[in-house]
């Protein structure tokens, strides 16, 4: 049989010597594999030290940094997520929260038909970050929809004068349109399109928009 061969550090093997010596055994502590194996699991106990060592950390943010997961409150509803620090609104309502009825279209603030209701006010959503919204409420389509399902008011309204063409800017116009209604319940035609007039309709729908608009108000 041959003599068992032992690997150097520098990589040059020896023959002839037992593997069970005390020179032998040192030969493979020193060795190269030997070395990689121990750098390895070094990292592994830092890394595992850091992670249970974590709690004591203080749980704010560093200073400059900004805190990723938030509390949004939509619909009614508190809801906890996962904001990038430049994040929108709608990519957050839409890509996060599964709230799809928040259309995104020009993705510039210029059509409307990402519009929300916060606090009462009109926002288009693609041109808010979602890190601006703080504590304040933010109402979408979806939150229009009633105990067992039934369309609000508006939405039947728009349904009745057939607003909705392609239908891709009527939430938006419906989300104006709740905003208008509930400051001014009895609005006049000029007013209902100044407060439609930032939502663009590429279908040209703009006078069945208002006569929904109309209609809502008098059956409210």
């Amino acid at each position: 049989m041959k003599d068992p061969v032992i690997y150097q550090p520098d990589g040059e093997a020896t023959a002839g010597e037992p593997a069970g010596t005390a020179s032998s055994v040192l030969k493979k502590k020193a060795s190269r594999r030997a070395f990689i194996k121990g750098v390895i699991a070094s990292g592994a106990v830092a890394g595992s030290s850091a992670f249970l060592f974590s709690g004591c950390a203080p749980d704010k943010p560093a200073a400059g940094s900004v805190e990723r997961l938030l509390s949004l409150t939509v619909n009614g509803q508190v809801r906890r997520v996962d904001v990038l620090p430049n994040e929108t609104l709608a990519m957050t309502l839409r890509y996060k929260l599964g709230l799809t009825g928040t259309k995104l279209s020009c993705d510039r603030g210029e059509c409307g038909a990402c519009t929300v209701v916060i606090d009462g006010r009109t926002v288009y959503a693609c041109s808010t970050l979602t890190h601006m919204v703080g504590d304040r409420n933010v109402r979408t389509i979806e939150g229009l929809e009633g105990p067992n399902g039934e369309l609000h008011p508006i939405q039947q309204a728009f349904i009745d004068e057939l607003g909705p063409q392609c239908g891709f800017c009527t939430p938006g116009q419906i989300m104006s349109t709740v905003a208008l209604l509930e400051a001014n319940p009895n609005p006049s035609r000029d007013e209902a399109r100044h407060a439609l007039s930032g939502n663009l309709c590429r279908c040209g729908a703009y006078d069945h928009y208002l006569n929904s608009v109309m209609r809502a108000a008098q059956e409210a």
